[in-house]
């Protein structure tokens, strides 16, 4: 009786589930619009989170790859470029990058300079939300961190010897006008998005365009006192906290996860959550093709594995896939962030050659290989050019260079943005903020 009672139970489930199989067939067809709605605003908000969560990897990695005499000066401005970020975006940025402005130039500016809108005003056809798509509050979340991300890159380049109020004004304009305005060329329906240039998540829109700004800065700042010697030699400078770097290595590698699962930008259907998943799958393995050809390739060249050439390969890995995290397979993935990890091993001492003083390795992990992932795109999606990759990345880059170039020139120029010689060697927590990260240390 109870075997019976068993397989009257068992058959009872399998129609269930029949059932409940050919309902959600039925479903994927035709999603209702509030389900829509409310999916695709939650990917923005927990993609949104997460890559907020990346700010925390910013601030730890630096903190552990500067000096302990200049931890808190990194702590201090990761803390305020994203302040500012969040502000300036709001107050400009986001309505130069989307089309919300009374007048625009087609292709070239979304909108006017304004503010965002994004009052509760209702959702439909005479509220600010989209109905068929998601909540403008969720997608202005979601595209402020990006904004805010592309201010931490420059942090780590520049740290060591850069006074704070000149380099929060270069974040204010960086935020509020260049990243906006490069980024309305793709994201924001510009010229560079009818030519057919694809970057699925930003290895340029957003890492090459803080790379970029980063090297107009090390150039125009120049290195660190005794980092080059001058018989040729490289001073090494080590950074105070590995621990901390590698847990800030961990924590962006988790943010990426919202950096391009969230860049889907849709989880309204069947299809785009298998997407997202892919995205997710071959994400990671790219950091973790970045991270392990690092350690095998610095085995290789020292004798011995270099960790801080590990932590960046992962972030290399991560920054090589960021231009195109779906179509390839995990094969393909690894392989991408496998050559994002020789690029920074060969990229670092070569920036030492050139006395380029790179505090973090900024400049090969997202520039070198931003640059590099989005040349890789048409290797896994056919219906990418590499002729328009290449010419997309050239105009980006000149933008950047440019404005960047001169905004860091006319700061210079005005209130000077290098630290006395005395105060570098003191370092920076003490004579920019009067306090150490570390002082039972300093002072022991």
């Amino acid at each position: 009786m109870k075997k019976l009672s068993t397989c009257i139970s068992i058959a009872a489930l399998g129609l269930v589930g029949t059932t409940s199989g050919a309902f959600a067939q039925d479903v994927a067809v035709a999603v209702p619009t509030d389900s829509v709605f409310i999916l695709n605003s939650l990917l923005f908000l927990i993609g949104g989170f997460l890559v907020f969560w990346m700010a925390a990897g910013f601030a730890m990695l630096e903190a552990g790859l500067v000096r302990s005499k200049n931890v808190t000066m990194q702590l201090t401005k990761n803390m305020a470029l994203f302040s500012l970020a969040a502000v300036f975006y709001y107050l400009i940025g986001y309505n130069l990058m989307y089309p919300l402005g009374t007048w625009s130039v087609d292709g070239i500016l979304s909108g006017v300079f304004g503010s965002a809108v994004l009052e509760a005003v209702g959702v439909g056809a005479d509220g600010v939300d989209d109905y068929g798509y998601a909540s403008t509050g969720s997608d202005f979340f979601f595209q402020m961190m990006f904004c805010a991300a592309t201010a931490s890159i420059v942090s780590g380049t520049l740290a060591e010897r850069i006074k704070l109020w000149p380099f929060l004004i270069f974040t204010i304009v960086l935020t509020a006008v260049i990243y906006p305005i490069q980024a309305s060329w793709k994201w924001g329906g510009g010229f560079l998005d009818a030519m057919g240039f694809l970057d699925f998540a930003g290895s340029t829109v957003v890492h090459s365009v803080g790379g970029w700004a980063a090297l107009m800065g090390a150039l125009i700042l120049g290195p660190r006192i005794g980092k080059y010697a001058k018989d040729g030699r490289v001073i090494p400078m080590q950074g105070s906290n590995l621990p901390l770097a590698t847990l800030g290595t961990f924590i962006l590698w988790m943010g990426w996860f919202g950096f391009n699962g969230g860049s889907q930008l849709a989880m309204g259907s069947i299809g785009d959550v298998a997407d997202i998943s892919r995205i997710f799958a071959n994400t990671n393995a790219a950091a973790a093709g970045g991270a392990i050809v690092a350690m095998i390739l610095t085995q290789m060249l020292y004798r011995k594995p270099d960790l801080t050439m590990i932590l960046n390969g992962a972030l290399a890995g991560l920054v090589s896939i960021t231009a195109e995290p779906l179509t390839p397979s995990l094969g393909a993935a690894t392989l991408i962030g496998g050559i994002g990890g020789v690029i920074v091993v060969l990229a670092v001492p070569m920036l030492d050659r050139m006395k380029i003083d790179d505090v973090v390795g900024a400049i090969p992990v997202h520039l070198l290989a931003g640059i590099w992932g989005t040349l890789a795109v048409p290797l896994t999606n056919g219906d990418a050019s590499f002729s328009v990759q290449i010419i997309s990345i050239v105009i980006v880059g000149l933008f950047v260079c440019v404005t960047s170039g001169i905004l860091w020139t006319v700061l210079k120029a005005v209130m000077g943005i290098r630290v006395s010689e005395e105060d570098e060697i003191n370092g920076l927590d003490t004579s920019e903020l009067g306090m150490e990260a570390y002082p039972e240390f300093s002072r022991g």
